[in-house]
């Protein structure tokens, strides 16, 4: 039995070289704005240490009970009891998922943002994204709100709205609750993911799914091959020709497949054959672009073989690429930083280190913060068992706690700073203003 060759790690080595040479000669950008007053900082910062302990055992508790997309009953209702015990309210099944969250703090009138959390687990490496570090370090930043609009004699002015967000792992579960209206009467949202890096303007990608199906003729292999129509020819021109066109293809696009179904016995010809893509690139015009290439690919290999096909876009939401806001991300790097974090200047990690998110699909919609904070060094590589006990070390419990506190902080800032406000409306405007996401690839 000859093993696989071992990969070298080099690449990763120096893209790790470059990137610290590169945040040895940048700064992050701080926010300039006047935002929350100190007083309501300091009492948010009380709030999430006297947090410390619930939010802590909430994560452990997700990290060894983890569930995936769209089964995240246990993880739902033991987070929603731990924000009803504080005396909110938490709607649960919102938003037409079973297992989406949804709760609010209000001071009336005024504009509303959002602080999300994810809780969804990976099959076999459980919270091997750290799922668990995002669901406390939001749940930790809305309590911390809470707690100043109920105890402190503080008046919120405006709202804000927690959001649990099931199934982020493929299954679109942001995308499925803006359907339903989740984010209608939102203005912001923000959130964070844990990462080996700290910094607040990532690089994700849109994604789409595509099912390219074939369908032949069956015959003896050997007796009578002439009449047959060989679906899985049809998927292997497919994969080729697609691994062809990776060499016309820009560097910010990603394409990857598997053959699902290739046929029954060696024998038969195989009349039904079946390739899955997933299709990705850093901008929404480009991956739109991408698609239709893919489909002049699937169509050129039928005609070449004879042979049926049948295309299936998305059969769970597309993901389209993040829009970073960068009055909210200096908002970001300004609170982060008040824990003793040093975050890396945008631009700094290459783009070709990324992967696809849903609240792409948010922050097409409105203003959005999906800010990266660190829980385990760079080497150690998302969607792994690595990772997944990194999201329960003592490094990823600081995480919670200073994320906790930095997404409160930008909240308040928003709510408190209207000048603020009109930055990230502006910024927003400049980079298209609102999308409609759903028919967006139509």
């Amino acid at each position: 039995m000859r093993e696989p060759h071992p990969v070298d790690p080099f690449v990763l080595r120096q893209l790790d070289v470059e990137t610290e040479a590169r945040a040895r000669a940048s700064r992050a950008v701080a926010s300039s704005a006047a935002g929350a007053p100190d007083e309501v900082l300091h009492k948010l910062a009380k709030a999430v240490d006297g947090l410390r302990d619930e939010l802590l055992t909430a994560s452990h508790d997700l990290a060894e009970h983890p569930e995936v997309s769209f089964e995240e009953h246990r993880s739902a209702a033991a987070l929603a009891d731990l924000v009803e015990g504080h005396g909110v309210a938490v709607t649960r099944g919102a938003h037409g998922l079973e297992t989406a969250l949804r709760a609010e703090v209000s001071g009336g009138d005024g504009p509303t943002i959002a602080i999300l959390s994810e809780y969804d687990a990976l099959p076999g490496v459980g919270h091997g994204c750290g799922h668990n570090v995002i669901a406390t370090a939001g749940l930790g930043a809305f309590l911390a709100l809470a707690a100043l609009a109920g105890h402190s004699g503080e008046r919120l002015p405006g709202r804000v709205v927690w959001l649990g967000t099931p199934a982020e792992e493929g299954g679109g579960g942001k995308e499925l609750m803006a359907r339903d209206g989740a984010f209608d009467d939102i203005d912001a949202a923000v959130m964070v993911h844990p990462f080996g890096y700290d910094l607040a303007e990532p690089v994700f990608l849109g994604r789409r799914q595509l099912r390219v199906t074939y369908t032949g003729i069956a015959a003896h292999a050997s007796i009578q091959p002439f009449m047959g129509r060989n679906a899985l020819d049809a998927a292997h021109l497919l994969y080729t020709g697609v691994a062809l066109n990776r060499q016309q293809m820009p560097p910010f696009d990603r394409v990857h497949a598997v053959i699902s179904d290739g046929g029954v016995r060696p024998n038969v010809i195989p009349e039904r054959a079946e390739v899955v893509f997933y299709v990705r690139s850093q901008y929404a015009e480009e991956l739109s672009l991408l698609s239709t290439r893919l489909e002049e690919i699937a169509h050129g290999a039928a005609l070449m073989t004879g042979c049926g096909v049948e295309l299936a876009w998305d059969e769970s939401p597309a993901y389209l690429p993040l829009r970073n806001n960068t009055p909210l991300a200096q908002a970001w790097n300004r609170r982060y930083a008040e824990r003793g974090r040093s975050l890396l200047a945008a631009g700094v990690l290459p783009d070709l280190l990324a992967g696809s998110t849903d609240f792409g699909n948010v922050s097409f919609r409105i203003p959005g913060l999906h800010a990266m904070v660190k829980i385990a060094e760079p080497q150690v590589s998302l969607h792994s068992h690595e990772f997944a006990a990194a999201a329960v070390t003592e490094a990823a419990d600081a995480t919670v706690l200073d994320a906790a506190y930095g997404l409160a902080g930008v909240a308040a800032d928003y709510l408190w700073d209207g000048e603020l406000r009109q930055a990230v409306a502006d910024d927003f405007a400049a980079a298209g203003g609102a999308v409609d996401v759903s028919t967006y690839f139509d």
